[in-house]
């Protein structure tokens, strides 16, 4: 054989190689991970129901959600709840071809590997159902060894999603599963706490905001970084019509508008009727110890999922709050002009005018031990002159006024003062004839106020009795409700005869 012929067979060799090895390489790793050598893998039960948190839903009778009960902030939706713009927007940007492959698209792989090698990235390898399983079954390592191993998982993972689930499915799941920060997790509370809207309503463009999160939520998020976001968004929509789902005049026209949010934080302090849900949230631990799931087991009011229907009426609570928060001000208002008569010779503003400074103070003392700041001091051990210096030396905080919460710089006793001369309500109506609950509004500011003024608070009965008064007179003497009766003295006289 001549050197030519050697040369020429080593050449093919070496270049079979260099094709095969990658291959042969890439197919040992999926067999090593089918077999479970990288770790274990999902069960066929596990791929049917993956485990996920799954938020309480507390509603008003009228069907309003008033609030939730959660780890995870997160509402499962079905495939018909999205928007086709949030549908369009991801496989457009995401996974070009994800109707076309069965997990693994060889031709964005290749092209992902070829980026890597060059050093010229021309996009990512991951497939929408492999974003899937690495989100809800592979916690990502910083190894790049590790990496690899669960690369493999993914791939192997994505293939069994893919036999069990249709690609609707696939798609709902990944909206319901993608955590888009402040306690938005899954798309419906995604919308919700960006746009104030549901899912199947959201437009183009919003859309396009919370699929441009996908790429990197902290780095996209809107409402941190609303330049990125705008920039994101609109590669999004250039997506969009690159794949034909959008027109060119709809891209060019979308991508000029800005991200309008209508931004609103969940937690269990906001909301429609806070002391109310606050109120059930411990009614119903004592229900779920007598209500258990079919298999024994008790529910979990934060993971479950479950769906509270109350008594409670959306629009009679949102008056309600509205008259404490346009009332109060007014009555807090004419309170202050009340001392501020006083002059400075009544040092006790705002106590009873006949408590001595003795007991002033001690109902001062009372309140400072009742604080979470006393508390804190106390657990490290804190003796009373540490406690003493801690309460009347300046700190920032944060204290309620009626025009929202104000920073500033108080002693924690001067604060105190200053929550002692705030006036303090509670609220709750009642339909007579069935004893339902319709609304309920335990104080003036649940983040601030916890304690619920109407469950907890003792209070004489006063004029709450009148109505009862009345209704009798009513009903016995068939007084009319419009009856004038003289504000006079009454005087019964007695025949002693009788």
């Amino acid at each position: 054989m001549t050197l030519k012929k050697k040369l020429s067979t080593w050449f093919i060799r070496l270049f079979w190689l260099g094709v095969l090895t990658p291959i042969l390489g890439v197919a040992a790793g999926v067999w090593f991970a089918s077999m479970g050598w990288f770790g274990p893998l999902p069960s066929f039960e596990e791929l049917e129901n993956p485990q996920q948190n799954l938020a309480t839903e507390i509603y008003a009778s009228d069907g309003v959600l008033l609030g939730k009960f959660f780890y995870e902030n997160r509402s499962p939706i079905i495939y018909d709840q999205l928007s086709p713009h949030l549908v369009n927007a991801l496989i457009s940007t995401e996974d070009e071809r994800f109707r076309e492959h069965s997990a693994i698209d060889a031709k964005s792989l290749a092209r992902a590997i070829v980026g890597t090698l060059t050093g010229q990235s021309a996009g990512g390898g991951s497939t929408i159902t492999q974003q899937l399983s690495k989100m809800l079954f592979t916690n990502v390592s910083r190894s790049k060894i590790e990496r690899v191993k669960q690369k493999f998982k993914e791939w192997v993972i994505s293939v069994r999603l893919e036999r069990n689930f249709t690609k609707d499915e696939i798609l709902s799941m990944y909206f319901n599963k993608f955590d888009f920060l402040y306690l938005a997790v899954g798309v419906k509370s995604a919308a919700k706490i960006y746009f104030n809207t549901t899912p199947d309503q959201l437009t183009i463009e919003q859309a396009a905001v919370l699929v441009g999160m996908a790429k990197n939520p902290s780095l996209f998020n809107p409402k941190r970084f609303p330049e990125n976001a705008f920039n994101r968004r609109n590669v999004v929509l250039g997506q969009m019509f690159r794949n034909g789902v959008i027109e060119e005049i709809e891209r060019d026209s979308l991508s000029t508008l800005p991200i309008e949010l209508d931004f609103k934080r969940t937690n269990h302090n906001d909301g429609l009727a806070p002391y109310f849900r606050e109120y059930l949230r411990k009614y119903m631990k004592d229900w779920l110890k007598e209500n258990k799931k079919p298999d024994g087991t008790e529910y979990n009011i934060y993971a479950d999922g479950l769906k509270i229907y109350t008594t409670i009426d959306s629009r009679m609570q949102t008056y309600a709050e509205e008259a404490v928060a346009t009332h109060m001000p007014f009555l807090q208002e004419q309170f202050y002009n009340h001392w501020d008569g006083e002059g400075d010779e009544f040092v006790n503003a705002p106590f009873d005018e006949e408590l001595r400074q003795g007991q002033v103070d001690t109902l001062m003392l009372s309140a400072m031990k009742r604080s979470e700041r006393y508390r804190k001091l106390r657990k490290r051990k804190a003796d009373d002159s540490e406690i003493k210096e801690a309460f009347n030396s300046p700190a920032k905080m944060n204290v309620f006024t009626w025009n929202g919460g104000v920073d500033t710089m108080l002693t924690p006793m001067d604060s105190i003062l200053h929550y002692k001369y705030l006036l303090q309500t509670g609220m709750m109506s009642m339909d007579p004839q069935t004893g339902f609950v319709k609304a309920w509004v335990g104080g003036i500011d649940h983040h601030y106020f916890q304690y619920d003024h109407v469950k907890d608070a003792k209070r004489q009965v006063g004029s709450t009795f009148k109505p009862f008064v009345y209704a009798t007179a009513i009903d016995q003497h068939n007084y009319s409700p419009c009856m004038t009766v003289p504000n006079v003295q009454v005087i019964f006289e007695k025949n002693l005869g009788d």
